[in-house]
């Protein structure tokens, strides 16, 4: 009779993508994971295979929760502009003492995407739902009248997708919010009226 699992597997992997989070994939060790989970090395090996399986585990997790949950949630309480602007103002708010700034999808786009296709595809799907997320809320203002007609849904789409990632970017490098990252807000509003 095989070993049973003595951990919940949701709560290594939210362990685990705060460490990756921090630190990137490659600078987490097998032991950051350890420490970070609480579960031994054999353990993590048995139910994720590798670090990369847990790498794998965590940035889907976080992308269902971080990106698809937060946009949906945006989309079905905020009217359509609102829900654009309030994606750019929680993306411009700095982390709370001891959070890692930015987004694990970028992070991962940066570190990892250029050499490892499966991370690719994952994050460009990402990417790609986040323009769709300012394709759909553009398209559905202006069908109420709230976003001007005239507004290139796709390519505004695009160009905000290409401004929010920036934001992301500038904030995982700690540049104060009240510096390049209030200008990028004010530049997505803009493209909006």
């Amino acid at each position: 009779m095989g070993r049973q699992r003595i951990y919940e597997p949701d709560k290594v992997v939210d362990s685990a993508i705060a460490a990756f989070w921090a630190r990137g994939f490659e600078a987490t060790s097998i032991n950051d994971l350890v420490a970070a989970t609480g579960v031994n090395r054999a353990s993590l090996y048995a139910g994720f295979e590798d670090k990369r399986g847990l790498f794998l585990a965590s940035i889907t997790r976080y992308d269902d929760r971080q990106r698809r949950g937060f946009l949906e949630r945006l989309a079905r309480d905020l009217p359509p502009r609102d829900a654009i602007l309030a994606a750019f103002d929680a993306a411009a708010t700095p982390p709370a003492p001891g959070q890692p700034g930015g987004c694990l999808l970028v992070n991962t786009a940066l570190e990892l995407a250029p050499h490892d296709a499966e991370i690719r595809d994952l994050v460009q799907d990402a990417f790609a739902g986040v323009q769709a997320f300012f394709r759909g809320r553009i398209e559905a203002g202006q069908a109420t009248g709230a976003i001007p007609q005239g507004i290139d849904a796709a390519r505004t789409a695009q160009t905000l997708l290409g401004l929010f990632m920036g934001l992301r970017v500038l904030m995982r490098a700690g540049i104060p919010s009240d510096a390049a990252p209030a200008a990028i807000t004010s530049q997505a509003r803009a493209l909006l009226v």
